[in-house]
């Protein structure tokens, strides 16, 4: 074996006992008990034994594609993770729900049961910078937030009340020049969030109820400004209009952009598109009309058995009714043009139960991403009611999170297991769930899932209970809350779980910032954000700050008297 930094070699028999070491006691503990580490510091050997044994990886995973040596993978993996606490924020008096950058990372926001956004600034001590309070405007708690592309707007979703003590959703715009509101949109259900297509125009959502079971998911999109336009130009216009079965709707939205990923353009296969619910077997060149009315003449003269229950009634005549009364899907999912600014709109969505299992995919062409041209669906045939899903990944469990890499390729979906072959008989009694989070990851241009789930965090409450823990994805890393306490992070490329961020209660949203992904806030139900830096960093940090000189300059003075 040969050494990188010069000088007698230890013995094989040493090297063994120090990967024999290694397993119980700290890596860089075992370094320093040899007077001769110096001298092998860069073997390549050494460190690639060290790699595997230390964090327990098999074999069969390949190093990083972007790691020089297994030196520097090494110590990136144990130097560089956000993983050492060096501040506490405790200016919200209540639960925080949810955390968010702005782009160019100086800024955040943070959101809270204490129904206040707050604007921190990002320097070496974080500080805050203003706090907006949204009950004069009758919203029980703030929820969630995100800046637009160039940080000039900052979107705020809300809980509204509203009369006789109804909750509803409200979207705030909210300008980062002099934090005053510009515009205000209703949001329902509250916990579609909302999110910005582009610069000036974000998307809300609206419920209609077509029976107890069926209802109608509207998305709209809505000039930020509008406000403040001209009565003649339109602030609105109705981008989807989704029909919902056994009690699901839509929820959770949020912006694709295919044009921000840089890399080598693969073949791109067209996509066979999903119903957004269950297809219905093939009955020829038999309309829907056709079905319906045969339908019910089975169910008259007896001929359909068993007899159906009201809700399963209802779910039957709602497919039918959707079969010929939806415009169908865009064929060629998937930008054949490489500088293509093709964005998807995702969401969750079901078609079994109430509690979100699916996720739904709709590309948003270029003619719907701004308000102006046609209002209200006018381009669409009069017998097209609804408009169908490009694509949908069915999770088998309930989604209680999602998020975007920052190159917009990757998927990640946070969610509870149902068990392997349940059955859903009634949809308002949706599976019970498991307390292991699984972190799945989906690959946008094939629309597949792609490595294993990863795993580590938990979460308890049940499904009526079930709330949203934000997950956030940098280059490298990827981190979630959890209800057990603490904030997680694991490597993207070995699927390894590297850190366990400890708060007092529910960790509710994590974010990663957009320039430097050593600095990670974590959010909780204790009232407080955490602020965690790396190891690397914090070093770099302290080497910079003057030493103290206080203790000296007494000294000095104590020895003249």
């Amino acid at each position: 074996m040969e050494a990188g930094g010069g000088g007698p070699l230890l013995p094989d028999s040493v090297l063994y006992e120090i990967f024999l070491y290694l397993d119980h006691v700290d890596v860089l503990a075992a370094a320093l008990v040899c007077r001769q580490w110096h001298a092998v510091a860069r073997d390549e050997f050494l460190w690639k034994e060290l790699f595997y044994r230390y964090y327990r990886i098999s074999r069969e995973v390949p190093r990083h594609p972007a790691a020089v040596s297994w030196y520097d993978e090494f110590q990136r993996l144990y130097d560089t993770i956000p993983c050492v606490e060096v501040q506490a924020l405790k200016e919200h008096n209540d639960q925080v729900l949810h955390l968010s950058f702005s782009h160019s990372g100086c800024l955040f926001a943070s959101c809270s049961k204490d129904c206040t956004v707050k604007i921190w600034s990002n320097e070496l001590d974080i500080s805050l910078q203003h706090s907006s309070n949204m009950r004069p405007y009758n919203w029980s708690y703030t929820q969630f937030s995100q800046f637009n592309s160039d940080d000039s707007l900052l979107l705020v979703s809300g809980v509204f009340v509203g009369p006789h003590n109804s909750s509803s959703g409200e979207i705030a715009v909210i300008s980062m020049e002099n934090f005053t509101l510009l515009s205000r949109v209703r949001n329902k259900p509250y916990d579609v969030f909302g999110c910005w297509l582009n610069e000036t125009n974000l998307i809300s959502g609206n419920l209609h109820r077509i029976g107890r079971i069926t209802s109608c998911s509207v998305l709209w999109l809505n000039n930020a400004f509008q406000g403040i336009e001209s009565e003649n130009v339109n602030v609105v216009k109705r981008l989807f209009k989704i029909q919902n079965l056994n009690a699901s709707t839509i929820r959770t939205v949020m912006v694709a952009d295919c044009s921000r990923d840089s890399e080598e353009e693969e073949a791109k296969p067209k996509q066979t598109p999903e119903p957004a619910g269950q297809e219905l077997p093939d009955d020829g060149d038999v309309t829907a009309e056709d079905g319906l009315q045969q339908f019910f003449d089975d169910i008259m003269e007896g001929r359909v058995r068993p007899a159906m229950t009201e809700t399963e009634l209802e779910t039957k005549v709602a497919e039918l009714f959707i079969r010929n009364r939806t415009k169908p899907p865009e064929l060629n999912l998937l930008p054949t043009d490489s500088n293509s600014k093709t964005k998807y709109l995702i969401f969750t969505t079901g078609c079994l139960t109430y509690s979100p299992h699916q996720i739904g995919i709709k590309r948003i062409l270029p003619h719907q991403m701004t308000t102006a041209g046609p209002v209200l669906g006018e381009e669409r045939r009069s017998d097209e009611f609804f408009d169908s899903l490009d694509h949908v990944i069915d999770i088998h469990g309930h989604i209680i999170g999602m998020g975007l890499s920052p190159d917009h390729r990757y998927l990640y979906v946070n969610s509870r297991a149902w068990p392997r072959d349940c059955v859903i008989s009634d949809p308002m009694q949706p599976p019970p769930i498991a307390e292991e989070i699984d972190l799945h990851v989906f690959d946008l241009k094939t629309m597949k899932e792609v490595k294993r789930a990863l795993r580590a965090h938990r979460a308890y409450t049940p499904n009526e209970e079930c709330f949203f823990i934000f997950l956030d994805v940098s280059r490298d890393f990827v981190a979630s809350g959890a209800e057990d306490r603490h904030g997680y992070i694991w490597d993207r490329h070995y699927n390894i779980c590297l850190a366990k961020l400890q708060h007092d209660n529910v960790v509710n949203s994590v974010a990663f910032s957009p320039v430097e992904q050593e600095l990670l806030l974590t959010a909780s139900d204790d009232a407080t954000i955490k602020v965690w830096r790396s190891p690397r960093t914090v070093r770099i940090q302290q080497a910079r700050k003057p030493r103290p000189r206080k203790l000296l300059f007494s000294w000095l003075m104590n020895q003249k008297s």
